[in-house]
């Protein structure tokens, strides 16, 4: 795709928030009765996780933007369930405690990086337990049953192992304990989580700020529910307003746990000097921060450790990409320093690195300066509409791939 200098105006609905479309997805199959799920967006990672839930038998009819959940489940033939998660962590994460509770040996499937993403919490978790869990190439295998027990879980690692267990825990025979040892990241993650859980009629409760008590033999009620509209995707909307655009953001929740609603604030700290922010609990705003502070005063960022095991390391690759622009970043282990720059059109094309927070990042970038990018199909993960919608805003580009841009004109 090549993208013309350009600025975004008007106004755009919220996308629906992937992190809740799965949890609530998730929640509703595990009722076994009547609910539906509405404001869903059909992303290439809504796609894994309700191919999972196919795979365990749940019976569902996709509507244009709902869900509907009969209650019904059918029989399950065969010895061992295939979850194939393509390349969502969360599927994959959240899935793998809920197949532990089905009596069944399970294979799960996914891209290579999403495989050997770390795994060590539920590799440990069943080596206490005698479950069998072996990664395989692609996929990894489990065996046998979880029980209720007391799990200690690293805060700093991924709330996606804490979230997996949550959904699983009141299921089983027993009550549970989860305690959460050092820094406790990406909390609002687990608190969404248990948000969902209390609307399905699950009782969750703190013991104290890191140690959580779960209630064994519960069941998860019917409801209906409307997905929340998705900080996270609306931050690449709203850092056209950091330049010289003029986006309205509609459907966000201003009570929402979401965390990535921090980029309201760090975005107006960026616009006015070389901030100092922490990302430990929102590292998916990282790529599109360091566009925003690479577009002004630079800034210095901590808590980036976890950057290194999304979709792609994207401290690396954004370092590598903002260069082709003149941008001065420097990647440390746990810290990411954007001095400020003088910005250039780059000479050569921008790589997409199948990851779509960094397509949509050097996007922004590239409505500064104009310039081409390679790999924007990357997008389909999460919002696969985000061209349709940039391109009502004024962003101007031409797509050079004939597949492509047919796709898009079908998404109009």
């Amino acid at each position: 795709m090549i993208i013309t200098k350009s600025s975004a105006h008007g106004s755009c609905y919220a996308p629906p928030s992937k992190s809740m479309s799965h949890r609530y997805l998730i929640a509703a199959a595990l009722s076994n009765q009547k609910s539906t799920v509405k404001n869903i967006a059909y992303s290439q990672d809504i796609k894994a996780t309700l191919q999972c839930l196919s795979a365990m038998g749940i019976d569902f009819n996709v509507n244009k933007d709902s869900i509907d959940f009969s209650g019904n489940k059918k029989s399950i033939d065969t010895d061992e369930i295939i979850f194939d998660c393509n390349e969502s962590g969360s599927t994959l994460r959240f899935f793998i405690p809920i197949a532990l509770t089905l009596n069944k040996k399970a294979k799960f499937l996914g891209s290579e990086t999403l495989i050997h993403r770390p795994m060590t919490v539920y590799e440990d978790i069943c080596k206490q337990q005698n479950i069998s869990f072996e990664i395989e190439g692609n996929s990894i295998k489990t065996d046998g049953s979880l029980k209720a027990d007391t799990f200690i879980i690293s805060g700093n690692i991924s709330s996606q192992f804490i979230t997996g267990l949550l959904f699983a825990l009141p299921l089983l025979d027993g009550d549970s304990i989860l305690k959460i040892t050092n820094k406790f990241e990406s909390r609002s993650y687990v608190e969404m989580t248990l948000m969902v859980l209390k609307e399905f009629g699950i009782a969750i409760k703190w013991l104290n700020k890191k140690t959580l008590f779960i209630k064994g033999n519960q069941k998860y009620n019917s409801t209906e529910s409307t997905v929340e509209g998705d900080y996270s995707n609306s931050a690449f909307f709203e850092a056209f307003n950091t330049l010289d655009g003029n986006v309205k953001i509609e459907g966000l929740r201003e009570d929402s746990l979401q965390g990535d609603k921090v980029y309201i604030d760090y975005y107006k700290s960026l616009c006015k000097k070389k901030a100092h922010l922490d990302i430990s609990n929102c590292p998916d705003l990282g790529p599109i921060l360091f566009v925003v502070a690479a577009l002004h005063q630079g800034g210095i960022f901590k808590g980036t450790k976890r950057l290194q095991i999304k979709e792609s390391n994207r401290g690396a690759v954004m370092q590598e990409e903002l260069a082709k622009f003149g941008v001065d970043m420097k990647v440390y282990n746990n810290k990411i320093i954007i001095n400020k720059s003088e910005i250039h059109k780059p000479d050569i094309a921008l790589d997409g690195h199948n990851d779509h927070r960094i397509v949509m990042s050097l996007v922004t970038m590239l409505s500064q300066t104009g310039g081409r990018i390679e790999g924007i199909q990357a997008v389909r993960k999460s919002l696969p509409d985000y061209f349709i919608r940039i391109k009502k805003l004024g962003i101007q580009f031409e797509v050079e791939n004939e597949e492509e841009s047919k796709l898009l004109e079908e998404q109009k």
